[in-house]
């Protein structure tokens, strides 16, 4: 239920990329809310390539982010393959947080608003000028209604009692009311891009 990073990461990051994989393949919908970053199921390699190498020299474990970036857009197939739907929200701060050079950041971006056209992906974007009836928390991740997944500083918590995911599926939909969908979303993309310069 609490691994710690430096567990999972002790031969770098790929092998945390791969273990996930069975989960998302049997995953029919999933609820993903990120605050910070673009989730990786809509990373370019690019990005996930910036992201992780900052990973690799903050946690200080072996250096394996070619490796990791291949396993996470492997994963990606997800996103095209089956019946699977994925609701995403991101708060503004994730599309406008440079974690890569403004080349790499507007290719992301660029990425983002043709995700957001693919018919089993709705992206909604909370705007920084939202009326918060409900505050930014941490990013997580529901797989249907069997677990939920949340990555701390130092650990991923894996949560399976049903009343908490109850709580992070109203937590969910509370975020969700807050947020921008279809052209309002793609203009808070298309303005992120623009301020890069």
């Amino acid at each position: 239920m609490y691994v710690e990073w430096r567990r999972q990461t002790r031969s770098g990051l790929r092998h945390v990329q791969q273990a996930g994989v069975p989960l998302y393949e049997r995953t029919r919908h999933f609820r993903i809310y990120e605050p910070g970053v673009v989730p990786g199921l809509l990373q370019t390699p690019a990005y996930a390539h910036a992201l992780m190498g900052a990973i690799v020299a903050f946690q200080q474990i072996p250096d394996d982010t070619e490796a990791a970036v291949a396993a996470r857009m492997a994963r990606q197939r997800v996103l095209h393959h089956g019946t699977r739907t994925f609701a995403m929200l991101l708060e503004e701060s994730a599309v406008r947080a440079r974690v890569a050079d403004d080349a790499v950041m507007a290719g992301q971006l660029g990425h983002l608003l043709q995700a957001a056209s693919l018919p089993r992906v709705s992206l909604g974007i909370i705007p920084a000028s939202a009326t918060r009836t409900m505050w930014p928390v941490e990013g997580f991740w529901i797989f249907d209604e069997e677990r939920v997944l949340v990555e701390l500083v130092t650990a991923e918590v894996t949560v399976t009692q049903p009343r908490e995911i109850g709580l992070y599926m109203r937590t969910f939909a509370s975020l969700a009311e807050l947020a921008v969908y279809g052209s309002s979303a793609r203009s808070l993309i298309t303005t992120a891009i623009d301020d890069l310069g």
